[in-house]
């Protein structure tokens, strides 16, 4: 069956069509994103404003259509941090269903993390042993664990790349400026703080191989010297404490608006590269991970996965002959 899957993130909204049946590997088919930076807004109220909503809404149309002239047989649509931290999202949701009949679900951060751990169980396979998840969003880190396909341990922290951006460093994508030591510094120690209230909880359930997914995550192995985007979906790919901290040495000192020229940095993401990095090296460093491997497959896939669970059940075992 073809499925579409629309996901609703801090930045962009993201239409990923694929091919699949349960028990195959999901075949993208088309992929289309809208950059429409939702997280950036909403105002000082909470609220995602007018504009926001009037983007939102015309982003999803346009992906509603797309879905449909590739003929996708579903469309599952969801949301996450940047609709779920909007104090107006009831209203929002409403908004969006009435205006292009599309029924946004709002995942919760748990649930990010399950399915997210979902997709990396499937991708390395029942040989990896007891699993540590790692994923760095635009608005929140997602951190699962566990040795079946529904980890032992899931949560989120709001420490996404995006958002400590905006609330701690104030640099944008055009900045010829880097932050201030003193800004990096109050970050770095708000990230510790954060992390006080998970490590101890995920280091007790344990993992015998720790995976990360996430645009920062693949952006920050290719700096360190992971293979590029043109090798392919298969090529392995990883990411050591060592090689991060060398990362972080040089783009503290680069400014977004030349981050955006180093092959593998996206241009529209390179202003939150530095936050996303702190938040990566103290996740690895308090959990005691020397090295990570990247994951391809993450929260859009786990979704896919679940629904084909539900829609195609495994068939039991054959009757004897």
């Amino acid at each position: 069956m073809r499925l579409g899957v629309l996901d609703v993130g801090s930045n962009t909204v993201h239409l990923l069509v694929v091919d699949a049946h349960h028990g195959a590997h999901p075949w993208p088919a088309h992929s289309e994103k809208a950059v429409i930076r939702l997280a950036e807004q909403i105002g000082r109220d909470g609220e995602l404003t007018v504009a926001g909503a009037d983007a939102l809404v015309e982003a999803v149309n346009e992906a509603k259509m797309s879905a449909a002239r590739l003929t996708a047989d579903d469309l599952l649509a969801f949301a996450t941090s940047a609709v779920r931290d909007a104090t107006n999202a009831p209203e929002v949701l409403t908004r969006v269903r009435t205006e292009t009949g599309v029924r946004l679900q709002v995942l919760s951060g748990a649930d990010e993390a399950r399915m997210t751990f979902l997709a990396v169980r499937r991708w390395f396979g029942w040989s990896a042993g007891r699993l540590l998840v790692l994923d760095i969003g635009g608005g929140s880190l997602e951190m699962a664990a566990g040795i079946d396909e529904e980890p032992e341990f899931a949560q989120s922290l709001p420490l996404g790349a995006g958002r400590l951006t905006r609330e701690w460093l104030e640099v944008g994508p055009d900045s010829h400026h880097t932050p201030s030591a003193a800004a990096v510094a109050k970050l770095a120690a708000y990230v510790e703080e954060m992390l006080d209230t998970v490590v101890d909880d995920t280091v007790e359930v344990g993992w015998d191989r720790v995976a990360a997914t996430s645009k920062t995550f693949r952006t920050l192995a290719r700096l360190a010297g992971a293979a590029p985007s043109a090798d392919g979906l298969w090529a392995p790919r990883s990411l050591s404490q060592t090689g991060l901290r060398q990362v972080i040495g040089f783009i503290r000192h680069i400014p977004p608006s030349k981050l955006a020229e180093l092959e593998g940095v996206s241009a529209r993401r390179a202003h939150q590269l530095l936050a996303g990095a702190i938040v990566a090296e103290a996740a690895m460093r308090r959990l005691g991970v020397e090295n990570l491997d990247i994951c391809p497959w993450a929260l859009r896939e786990g979704v896919i996965l679940r629904r084909l669970d539900l829609l195609e059940p495994a068939l039991g075992p054959r009757e004897p002959v």
